[in-house]
């Protein structure tokens, strides 16, 4: 099983806990193990699930990313669960309102954009999780990528203190005189 079947088994699995909340999930979801639009790297606020309205997809399908990031089957179906809600209420209905009544009808717990399961869901996801097998995914360790460091290297005048940023290929052709009249020199370490 791939994890993008080991994703849809999982919805299909859920859908009666929508039905059952009187708040179905569109028939058609596509479940992925993916990167979301934004901020999946970050350090701090990291988003680990998004959910795009089927508006979105040329499919008019609603698709659900699970970020690459997360190995863990509870803490998959964890996020998946919160995306769900999305895909139910509808997108645009943001975490106020249905997408909260929804989520704590099913559970979730926590500040609304960044949820977390609560004692009875994280047993219902955890027995799920034990019929599904092992999620067939490891996780990617975004810490073990080198960050690019910035290609522009600070040149500032000595006389004014103007700044300019410069690639390594210009500063070694030669710096320009600033307006002041004096020359404009690299920073030291550059």
């Amino acid at each position: 099983m791939t994890r993008e079947e080991w994703l849809v088994a999982a919805v299909d699995a859920m859908r009666p806990w929508f039905e059952v909340e009187r708040s179905p999930l569109p028939a058609a979801v596509r479940a992925s193990c993916g990167w979301p639009s934004s901020k999946g790297l970050s350090a701090s606020r990291r988003r680990i699930g998004e959910c795009w309205d089927s508006k979105a997809s040329a499919a008019g399908v609603s698709e659900v990313f699970i970020s690459p990031c997360l190995d863990d089957p509870a803490k998959v179906l964890d996020v998946l669960t919160h995306e769900l809600v999305h895909a139910a209420v509808g997108v645009q209905q943001g975490h106020k309102g249905p997408f909260r009544k929804v989520a704590k009808a099913l559970g979730l717990e926590g500040k609304m954009t960044a949820t977390h399961a609560g004692p009875q869901l994280a047993e219902r996801l955890n027995a799920l999780a034990g019929k599904l097998g092992p999620y067939p995914h490891s996780a990617l360790d975004q810490t073990a990528r080198k960050k690019q460091s910035t290609r522009l290297l600070k040149a500032t005048c000595q006389g004014c203190g103007f700044t300019a940023r410069v690639t390594r290929q210009w500063a070694e052709y030669g710096l320009p005189i600033c307006v002041c009249g004096n020359q404009i020199e690299l920073e030291s370490g550059a």
